[in-house]
């Protein structure tokens, strides 16, 4: 049986870019994404090659910079939550 979601999820269309990045450290360059969904607690992304990530990054949508944590992967998507 699968629970509702909390929040409804939508897919990135209009003016808004589905480009995003990945800011995992200080020093360490970014990781280019896609982003597949996203709501207010959390989002899918799809990573453009295998990388590996630590539990919490940042996620730089447009304008918009979100504390993250990863709570699944699946290939090369993974789900974020705020």
């Amino acid at each position: 049986m699968t629970q509702p979601r909390r929040f409804a999820r939508v897919r990135p269309s209009g003016l808004v870019s589905g480009n995003a990045n990945l800011i995992v450290g200080p020093k360490l360059p970014v990781i280019p994404c896609r982003v597949v969904d996203y709501s207010a607690g959390g989002a899918c992304i799809e990573l453009n090659a295998d990388a590996s990530l630590p539990q919490r990054f940042e996620l730089l949508h447009g304008a918009t910079k979100k504390k993250c944590r990863m709570v699944w992967k699946q290939g090369r998507r993974v789900g974020l939550c705020f």
